[in-house]
């Protein structure tokens, strides 16, 4: 079961999302908080495990809101889900510590799935987001440093430089014909070979180290 404490400072999003949510058996939504600041005081007493985060709001935007979180309960999930698609606003996010960032308008079942996903350790990030995040680090890309490659395999290139294009297990283990366990092994040496912390990290580095190609990323 995943807990998901909702924030978003409009109500009919809040109940228009806690609706779709509980319908799942796996999902239950635990509070609704209508700014930053409501969601960090929920915290303690909903103890979610996924905290589902619009970004311009009242009082406590979802930027400071995440940072917050990331620093004083850093093992809660943070996934954004907003309109915002600009630049400043991803880039923001994903300093502050966010593990996954979704537009509004996203299918309900693909919804669902990144908060499951998220919950297990995926980042979910919109392609069209995704692509910006990526651009933008690659525009000024450190020189190929070979010795951060040193210890990964062949394969774990491979699914490197898939993650790094924001594919899911799922789509990295259709795409090179392997079982989403395998992959999910994969990812893990991968972390733990480049001593980051989760998916996202890994692959702002291998951009910013010429470890995977970045054409087609904007």
């Amino acid at each position: 079961m995943v807990r998901v404490l909702i924030c978003d400072d409009q109500v009919v999003v809040c109940e228009g999302l806690e609706m779709i949510l509980n319908a799942d058996p796996e999902i239950e939504v635990v509070g609704l908080a209508y700014d930053g600041a409501e969601a960090l005081e929920m915290i303690p007493s909903t103890q979610p495990d996924l905290v589902l985060m619009d970004l311009k709001m009242p009082v406590m935007n979802g930027i400071h809101a995440t940072r917050e979180i990331k620093k004083n309960t850093p093992e809660i999930k943070v996934l954004v889900l907003t309109t915002f698609g600009e630049d400043e606003w991803v880039f923001d996010a994903v300093r502050s510590g966010a593990d996954g960032y979704l537009l509004k308008g996203t299918p309900r079942e693909k919804l669902v799935a990144a908060i499951k996903g998220t919950a297990a350790g995926e980042a979910h990030i919109d392609p069209a987001v995704g692509g910006k995040l990526m651009a933008q680090v690659a525009r000024n890309p450190s020189p190929g440093d070979t010795t951060v490659a040193a210890d990964l395999s062949d394969r774990e290139l491979d699914v490197l430089k898939l993650l790094a294009q924001g594919l899911t297990n799922a789509e990295i283990a259709e795409r090179l014909f392997l079982t989403r366990g395998t992959v999910r092994n994969y990812v893990s040496a991968i972390l733990n070979k480049l001593d980051v912390e989760d998916r996202t990290q890994a692959a702002i580095l291998a951009v910013r180290h010429g470890l995977v190609e970045t054409g087609g990323l904007e």
